[in-house]
């Protein structure tokens, strides 16, 4: 009879070296509906609502086509970010697959370089590493001065405060 260790590293090893699990590890970024996205927000987003409306949606999913993620990029939602050459992304959500979250936001920073958009915003609740945006090259924003604790700015619609993480063209770091 085989003991403990010999059982968890057959079956390790036979997990690892099964070509079917390595196809489906590839995460393949995609178009996906809106219809599609809200109904993966509602499913897996632990905070907030699916957004009504997006400037652009991409997902990602496995090698086998399962859906893993969604991002929505829209135009900021504060004013003073909304200059012509911001976007913002105001939706990801996963279902815990890792590195989904730095595919779809390295994903969504090429669509809105591609749109023409020279920045990129994202928020993060403050109690989150932010371990995939700095994966995706994003940078913390130090809070400006002029913010106030009571703003919108650094407040999410659950109350919860927030950091303000950017990625710019030629940003240097």
């Amino acid at each position: 009879m085989e003991n403990r260790n010999e059982i968890q590293e057959n079956a390790y090893c036979g997990w690892l070296n099964n070509p079917e699990r390595r196809e489906n590890l590839r995460l393949v970024i995609s178009p996906v509906t809106m219809r599609t996205a809200r109904a993966y927000v509602a499913w897996t987003h632990r905070h907030l609502a699916p957004p009504v409306d997006a400037e652009f949606i991409t997902s990602v999913q496995t090698g086998n086509g399962t859906l893993v993620g969604v991002v929505f990029v829209d135009r900021p939602t504060e004013w003073v970010f909304d200059d012509g050459g911001t976007a913002e992304v105001i939706c990801l959500a996963t279902d815990g697959t890792p590195n989904a979250c730095s595919a779809l936001l390295g994903a969504a920073w090429r669509a809105t370089r591609a749109e023409g958009h020279r920045r990129l915003i994202a928020y993060t609740r403050i109690d989150e590493p932010g371990t995939s945006l700095r994966a995706a090259g994003f940078r913390l924003v130090p809070r400006p001065l002029t913010w106030q604790d009571r703003s919108r700015s650094h407040q999410g619609s659950d109350g919860a405060a927030r950091v303000l993480w950017e990625i710019r063209t030629g940003c240097r770091r």
